[in-house]
């Protein structure tokens, strides 16, 4: 039993001090967004417990909203919609011309739950322009995308785990256009090592730092043409994954 008492001793000990180190990390660096007791600030960089602060979104609608309307996006708030048994939203929004957002979604009318919009809002404000403007000189006008809202379970069985776009939790993004009329697409440009190849993994490997689940082409054949973005809240689980 003495064994026991010392080794947790030893346990929280080292618990209160990584705690500390980070507290004075973050204060010292001037970054409160690498703090995961601070509010989230969408207007923030990137720090090391936004995309959890992000997903936990999912259970807080006003909070959500007041994020975006304070970092300067416009938007309408979505109805409600019931699609029956696991499908339908109760948090669904679209952006609206002339705010913070400098991207046009395409089709356009997209509508996402909210914690997708915020996330997206960070993903282009963070990493989809500046990697942009660092590869070809040009900033990203739209994207394509393949939409955010089906009533289905994961790739359309008939049974088995229901997909997150079942609720608006998810979106599919499959290409971008640049101011100087470059195009660039998951499904043309993901393979080799050329610019267009590069900006698509950054993109991918940013998108990680903010959503709950980062599907590619690098994960599976059903992923060769989009990338999947979603931030469905797995409760106490904290899994996440970056494919």
């Amino acid at each position: 039993m003495r064994s026991l008492r010392l080794a947790i001793g030893w346990i929280v000990a080292l618990v209160v001090l990584a705690a500390g180190a980070l507290l004075l990390w973050g204060l010292a660096k001037g970054r409160p967004q690498d703090l995961p007791w601070t509010p989230l600030d969408l207007a923030e960089p990137i720090g090391l417990f936004t995309g959890r602060k992000l997903t936990g979104l999912t259970q807080d609608f006003p909070q959500c909203r007041a994020l975006l309307t304070r970092a300067g996006v416009r938007y309408t708030v979505l109805p409600a919609r019931d699609g029956g048994g696991r499908c339908g939203y109760a948090d669904g929004v679209r952006f609206a011309t002339g705010g913070a957002q400098a991207i046009a979604y395409r089709p356009p009318g997209l509508g996402v739950a909210c914690p997708v919009a915020a996330a997206l809002s960070m993903w282009e404000w963070d990493v989809v322009q500046p990697a942009a403007l660092a590869r070809f000189g040009s900033r990203v006008v739209a994207i394509d995308h393949f939409g955010s809202y089906s009533c289905r379970r994961i790739y359309g069985r008939d049974a088995g785990t229901w997909s997150e776009h079942a609720t608006a939790d998810a979106v599919d993004i499959a290409g971008f256009r640049l101011a100087d009329g470059t195009r660039i697409t998951v499904a043309g440009d993901w393979q080799g090592d050329g610019a267009k190849a590069r900006f698509l993994r950054e993109v991918r490997d940013g998108a990680c730092r903010l959503f709950a689940t980062t599907l590619s082409p690098d994960y599976n054949a059903a992923h060769r043409d989009h990338l999947h973005l979603d931030q469905a809240n797995r409760g106490s689980t904290g899994w996440r994954a970056c494919r």
